[in-house]
């Protein structure tokens, strides 16, 4: 497996070494031993699996208490992922990173505890798994404003973005409830 550093460096997209023949492909998507060989010491405790159609648009979610680290991978389609460091002591407090995560390509994002996360459908349609290192707490549950002003994220739709209730009225980060 091989990690390619993002603008943020806690963030980081991985990609499997594919043993591939005239049968199909075979790839390894977790090892705890190789993650910890690239620095990353997870312990996944729940395993979530969602399908979107175009434009749909996921995020930006996090959990103030119960914070989830997330290992995310497409095995359908493709999307357009992003992670927004709410880390107030980190140098990267308020920057966000996006890069297109795809069936094809299969690589996967590592998005460390602290971090607001989304995605949007650039296919037309797509098949999102993620593993993530705390159970989901509704009562932890928040939302970063995914058109905030402030940060600016250029979503590549190609028409008004589908989007559930919660983000609709999501936090603008000059707000929002952040970690240390």
């Amino acid at each position: 497996m091989k990690a390619i550093p993002t603008a943020i460096p806690d963030v980081l997209l991985l990609e499997p070494n594919v043993f591939g023949d005239d049968r199909g492909y075979f790839y390894e998507s977790w090892n705890k031993r190789t993650f910890a060989e690239l620095g990353i010491e997870a312990d996944f405790v729940q395993d979530n699996h969602s399908k979107s159609q175009r434009n749909v648009l996921r995020g930006l979610h996090y959990q103030i208490e119960h914070a989830q680290g997330k290992l995310v991978r497409v095995t359908a389609g493709a999307v357009y992922d992003v992670a927004v460091d709410l880390r107030r002591s980190s140098p990267t407090f308020g920057q966000w990173v996006g890069f297109t995560l795809s069936a094809s390509d299969r690589r996967m994002a590592w998005i460390p505890p602290g971090f607001a996360h989304g995605f949007c459908v650039t296919s037309e349609s797509a098949e999102f798994l993620y593993k993530t290192t705390d159970y989901w707490s509704p009562a932890h549950d928040r939302t970063l404003l995914w058109n905030d002003p402030q940060l600016a994220i250029p979503w590549p739709l190609t028409a008004e973005p589908l989007l559930a209730a919660k983000d609709v009225t999501g936090t603008p980060l000059a707000q929002a409830e952040t970690f240390a």
